[in-house]
C-alpha cells in the first residue's frame, strides 16, 4: 500500500506562522532550534525543530522582526511544532502566537517535489536530519552554536561522517504504485516508500525514502521505467 496520493501539482502548500515574543525569546529559541538564532534577521534563516532524540519535527524559516521572532512552518506540522516548543517553556518570559500565513517560500506541491524539498509528509517519518541530505543539514544546522534540543545524535553523526540507513529521494515513473514498488525494492522494512506525489502529463513524480543499499553514487540502480535520485 502506498503512503501517498498523487495530487494535482498546483495543490497549494499551506504555511503557518509561529510568533515568539518576550525578554527570553532569543535565549529560549537558541536552546530549541538547530540554527544560531543570533544570526536571524529580516531575511530569514532556515532551521529545524527536533525531538530530544534528534528526529526532525519540521524545518522552518526564522526571521527577527523588531521585538519578535517569526517561525514559518508548514501548516500540517504547525500545531505539533508549537506543542514541542512549549514543552520546554519553564520559567521563561516569552509568549507564542500561531496564525495562518498568506504565503511561503514554496507555493505548491509541484514546486516542492520538483525542488526536492522535504515537507510535512517527509518529516512525519521521524528521521534524523542527515536522512534528508547533506545540503539540507548544511542549510539548517549550526555545529558551532553549542547545545540545543536534539543536538547530540545530529552532532555525533556529523563528527563521525556516519552513513544513515534511509535517504530522501526524488522519483519519477508511470504510476504511484510503480514508484512505491521501486522505493521499497531494497533493504529491510522501514520508512521507505513514496511520501508526496503529484501527477504529470505522463506519469507521476514524487518524494520518498529508500534504504541506503538501493543507492549507487546517489541514484538507484536501473529500475526500468522509474528514475530515482537522492536529494542533495
Amino acid at each position: 500500500m502506498t503512503r501517498a496520493t498523487a495530487l494535482d501539482p498546483d495543490t497549494r502548500f499551506d504555511w503557518s506562522l509561529i510568533t515568539v515574543r518576550g525578554e527570553d525569546a532569543e535565549s529560549f529559541l537558541q536552546g530549541q532550534l538547530s540554527q544560531d538564532v543570533t544570526r536571524a534577521d529580516e531575511h530569514g534563516l532556515w532551521t529545524l525543530v527536533l525531538t530530544p532524540t534528534s528526529e526532525v519535527i519540521t524545518s522552518g524559516l526564522l526571521t527577527r522582526v523588531e521585538d519578535r521572532f517569526e517561525l514559518l512552518v508548514g501548516t500540517a506540522v504547525a500545531e505539533i511544532t508549537l506543542t514541542r516548543l512549549k514543552r520546554f517553556l519553564l520559567r521563561t518570559r516569552c509568549a507564542f502566537e500561531l496564525e495562518t500565513a498568506q504565503e511561503g517560500p514554496i507555493a505548491t506541491l509541484g514546486e516542492q517535489v520538483s525542488r526536492g524539498v522535504p515537507g510535512p509528509n517527509e518529516f512525519a517519518m521521524s528521521l534524523t536530519p542527515q536522512c534528508f541530505g547533506g545540503g539540507f543539514v548544511a542549510d539548517t544546522v549550526s555545529f558551532t552554536k553549542g547545545c540545543f534540543t536534539g543536538q547530540e545524535l545530529v552532532g555525533r553523526l556529523d563528527a563521525r561522517a556516519a552513513v544513515v540507513p534511509w535517504r530522501l529521494v526524488q522519483c519519477t515513473g508511470p504510476s504511484l504504485d510503480r514508484l512505491d514498488e521501486a522505493l521499497r525494492s531494497k533493504g529491510p522494512d522501514g520508512p521507505q516508500g513514496v511520501t508526496t506525489a503529484v501527477t504529470l502529463d505522463e506519469g507521476v513524480s514524487g518524494l520518498g525514502f529508500v534504504h541506503r543499499s538501493a543507492l549507487v553514487e546517489g541514484a538507484l540502480a536501473p529500475y526500468g521505467d522509474v528514475t530515482i535520485t537522492a536529494c542533495a
